[in-house]
């Protein structure tokens, strides 16, 4: 899973709720049945938490502290290392209450940012509950060598994953313009979701210019707008293992996925198979494979070829992840895939195994 990216926005008001109108923030809250220890109040940096204070609960079990916010920023409240609490900040005073009898018990007032922080929370919990789930069945299946089960369970964790990001971006729409919402952008896959994480960026962007986190968000974004989904695909101009040089370009007209792989790579052997069969299948439709080795030497790739029974074009420059094609498409692991249409524009990525048969039917079935 990716880190939360910690951006923030404006929140929304209404003239009930308690605004600060001079630069500083009221965090407050009642603590019921504590355990021993000590509240640590945190705020969140471009990389880290950076610990701000340690509070003290009076007699009647209420803290209280103040805060300067000049941006849109997040905070944390560890109670005592058994909860934490993560605060949306920028212009609303905020409460907290619980009693740790209860888990159930959290209750917060005023900062609507913050409030829909706990959609996020539950969502994140929910989806580490499932994957726990399918990685204890995933050990079970290994150790037993069950390998109908292990597909199963392949199938099953590519449904999940694509079944929370439309989650996400559910309960990233129902926030309207709360900031809070980029707490939640780091749990989507950039590579599939860039048109959605764009267009949530330039609105927020509109809505708070300048504002340093949505800056880096823009930057970030913007070095990943030429692999997006749609645009079309950099060229790739290297040899084969007989030094002859092959475009991807040439093979314009078809489905092609480029797939970066390596003799190394032991997840990419074993994928081979799956690869080598839909190859067979889909060829004949239209379907052709353009491999990118990130091999060192033409040996060991050339021997992975044969073994694999790769009939399909390979090039390479031997330079292992500092392949200029490798680079281009901003290759950080292998396996990886690209699949662009006929017209040579990205329509698919990161598609192997379940993923890359369905695709496949989808296209030419």
């Amino acid at each position: 899973m990716n880190a939360i990216i910690l951006l923030v926005l404006l929140s929304f008001f209404s003239c009930e709720e308690k605004q600060s109108a001079d630069g500083k923030v009221e965090i407050s809250g009642k603590i019921e049945n504590p355990p021993a220890g000590a509240i640590i109040l945190s705020q969140f940096t471009e990389s880290r938490p950076k610990v701000l204070d340690t509070l003290q609960l009076d007699d009647q079990g209420k803290f209280n502290y103040e805060v300067a916010v000049d941006s849109p920023t997040f905070y944390e409240l560890n109670l005592y290392g058994q909860r934490s609490i993560r605060l949306a900040l920028l212009n609303e005073d905020v409460e907290i209450s619980y009693d740790f009898s209860d888990p159930e018990s959290l209750e917060i007032e005023g900062s609507k940012d913050t409030q829909e922080m706990v959609k996020i929370e539950k969502l994140m919990e929910s989806y580490q509950t499932k994957v726990n789930a399918l990685n204890e069945a995933y050990y079970k299946a290994m150790s037993e060598n069950n390998t109908e089960t292990i597909k199963q369970i392949q199938t099953d964790a590519m449904a999940l994953e694509n079944n929370q990001a439309n989650e996400v971006k559910n309960v990233i729409n129902s926030m309207g313009d709360s900031f809070a919402s980029l707490a939640a952008i780091g749990l989507l896959n950039p590579k599939n979701e860039f048109q959605f994480m764009d267009s949530l960026i330039a609105k927020l962007d509109e809505n708070y210019p300048n504002t340093k986190s949505i800056v880096l968000m823009k930057q970030q974004l913007d070095e990943m707008r030429a692999l997006s989904m749609g645009q079309i695909a950099p060229e790739i101009t290297l040899p084969n293992p007989e030094g002859e040089i092959i475009k991807l370009s040439d093979l314009r007209g078809k489905y092609v996925m480029i797939d970066f792989w390596a003799a190394w790579c032991k997840p990419c052997r074993e994928e081979n198979p799956n690869v080598v069969q839909l190859y067979s299948e889909y060829k004949a439709k239209g379907f052709e494979i353009y491999g990118v080795s990130l091999d060192r030497t033409r040996e060991a790739w050339v021997e992975a070829i044969a073994e694999d029974g790769l009939t399909w074009p390979q090039v390479s420059d031997l330079q292992y992840f500092n392949s200029e094609a490798a680079v281009l498409y901003q290759i950080a692991a292998i396996p990886a895939t690209y699949l662009i249409d006929p017209d040579g524009k990205i329509v698919g990525k990161d598609l192997r195994g379940p993923s890359l048969r369905a695709k496949l039917e989808e296209i030419f079935d």
